[in-house]
């Protein structure tokens, strides 16, 4: 079938919204039609040539929602009609990573995935009869995809698409951090370190967990006051300061959980130096340059702290992801305020700028 998608042509060049072709879906696989999709940072991060692990030409695009349209020999776990999350974090249910409560990062198609490819070692997108590469399993910047059935969580069909379409990677980035991976518990305090997508969900987690103190650090007002929404109970302006007056605030000690949610490995470190004394745990959830390293000096780890990396925030996505989507649709979490901007698939160029400028959190592609 013809659909129109955005393609990476080349590093660091706005993306090509063009025609391409797309198979049908082989065994094991399903076709999805995109009804709204999130313009994620790792998009423009990989567009940017920053991403070591990038490849062109590929379609971009991994924080979709949509609805399967048709089926693949053997998938036996979704219908026709069932509206989807798209998983870049796919769940197998059989690798000795899936089975187990340790990690969310399954094996299964990994190596595959990696390289722009489906699970056979080939791709269902073409040009001109030229194979064009799949992003991060999922190319969601498109009409259609063709998906892995293990890279779809079947949500409520009462989730609306773009709202489901957050939990694809941000929004459940950041409850998973604070929910899954840190376990934080009742009556702590925590200190989150950004407030975009991943950030504020990190706060939304930490209140969901019932963390008395909810510390959020970020330099725009407009982002700080979105985390009181979501359940901060101090917002400050980011500063060199900052661990000192962590410090100050928790009687020299230190935060009993800290999350980093920016990529900058300068706030990595402030996060490090924020945890508590003899306890503390930081969460890393951002993903730095080509090239950063996080320097920490080893006191402040043989003193009690601990540093702990976070992806797609330990959520096992085909499990998980309907429960937290039904966080939603239970008013236990508001998502409405995250969606800034509404824009078009032509318009996906648009997007990428708005991030630039950190105008609002999130723009999200609707499809007609």
């Amino acid at each position: 079938m013809r659909i129109r998608a955005a393609v990476l042509e080349q590093f660091g060049q706005p993306l090509n919204v063009t025609e391409l072709d797309l198979a049908e879906p082989k065994a094991g696989e399903v076709l999805v039609r995109l009804e709204a999709c999130g313009v994620c940072h790792t998009d423009m991060y990989t567009a940017s040539g920053a991403d070591p692990s990038g490849y062109a030409p590929t379609v971009l695009g991994h924080e979709g929602a949509g609805i399967v349209e048709a089926l693949g020999d053997g998938v036996s776990s979704l219908a026709p009609g069932d509206r989807v999350v798209t998983l870049f974090s796919p769940q197998c249910r059989e690798c000795v990573h899936c089975r187990s409560d340790r990690t969310n990062l399954c094996l299964a198609i990994r190596e595959q995935q990696n390289q722009g490819y489906l699970p056979d070692g080939t791709t269902r997108l073409s040009r001109d009869g030229e194979p064009i590469r799949h992003f991060m399993g999922t190319s969601t910047f498109a009409q259609y995809t063709v998906m892995p059935e293990i890279a779809l969580a079947r949500v409520s069909p009462e989730a609306p698409a773009d709202r489901a379409a957050l939990f694809a990677c941000g929004l459940s980035t950041g409850l998973g951090a604070a929910i899954n991976t840190a376990k934080v518990q009742a009556g702590s305090t925590c200190v989150v370190f950004g407030a975009g997508m991943v950030g504020l969900g990190a706060v939304a987690g930490c209140r969901l967990q019932g963390a008395q103190r909810i510390i959020c650090v970020d330099r725009s007002a407009d982002r700080l006051e979105l985390a009181r929404g979501q359940g901060a109970t101090d917002t400050w302006t980011a500063d060199e300061h900052t661990v000192q007056r962590v410090l100050d605030e928790t009687a020299g000690f230190g935060a009993d959980y800290t999350f980093e949610a920016t990529g900058l490995v300068a706030v990595m470190r402030q996060a490090v130096e924020s945890a508590r004394m003899g306890w503390g745990l930081c969460t890393i959830a951002g993903v730095a340059g080509r090239g950063e390293t996080l320097d920490i000096i080893p006191r402040y780890l043989i003193t009690g702290r601990r540093v702990c990396g976070s992806s797609f925030g330990g959520v096992k996505g085909r499990d998980q992801v309907p429960e937290l989507v039904q966080l939603y649709l239970d008013g236990r979490l508001d998502v409405d305020p995250f969606i800034s901007h509404r824009i078009t698939l032509e318009q996906v160029n648009e997007g990428f700028e708005l991030m630039e400028r950190q105008d609002g959190i999130r723009s999200v592609i609707v499809f007609d």
